[in-house]
């Protein structure tokens, strides 16, 4: 299956630091899911034009089922993510957003600033993420069976997960 996951981040794009989260997306999705999985390695700064052409380019012309993005997603002036998101969308699906704040309002209350969102667009299932790697361990795997039925009704094809 083929997964695009985006880091949304104006200093890891541009050297200051390494991203982390991207990296912690794919060592849980390969732990979590069976068969072959092909990753696009996306690091952006933190812009919408450049993120919505991602998008398109990703889901209409890759055909990528998947599409995972990281940051970007608080109250910032820079933090674009669910804008570019929403715009690119044919139907929205909000509860991975809302699972998300309520997962992680137990262990952080400013959880509830994050304006994380998913949909479709065609074929393929955008979901935004946290920025921080230790969200990402805390809400991706709690995602994972809405994942899969979600990439079921719009692909066909059920994704298999490896045996707990």
């Amino acid at each position: 299956m083929k997964i695009a996951r985006i880091t949304l981040s104006d200093r890891a794009s541009s050297g200051v630091y390494e991203d982390l989260s991207g990296p912690t997306i794919e060592e849980i999705l390969r732990t979590t899911f069976d068969g072959e999985l092909s990753f696009s390695q996306i690091v952006l700064p933190d812009s919408y034009d450049r993120l919505v052409k991602e998008f398109l380019r990703l889901s209409d012309q890759e055909h990528c089922p998947l599409i995972l993005t990281t940051g970007g997603t608080g109250p910032s002036v820079r933090d674009i993510t669910p804008e570019a998101t929403r715009s690119v969308l044919e139907k929205e699906l909000p509860g991975f957003g809302e699972i998300q704040r309520v997962i992680s309002f137990s262990r952080v209350p400013t959880a509830i600033l994050s304006r994380a969102t998913a949909g479709i667009r065609g074929k393929s299932l955008i979901v935004n993420l946290p920025g921080n790697p230790k969200a990402v361990r805390e809400c991706l795997p709690l995602l994972i069976p809405a994942i899969v039925e979600a990439l079921d009704h719009i692909t066909g094809e059920r994704p298999s997960l490896k045996p707990v």
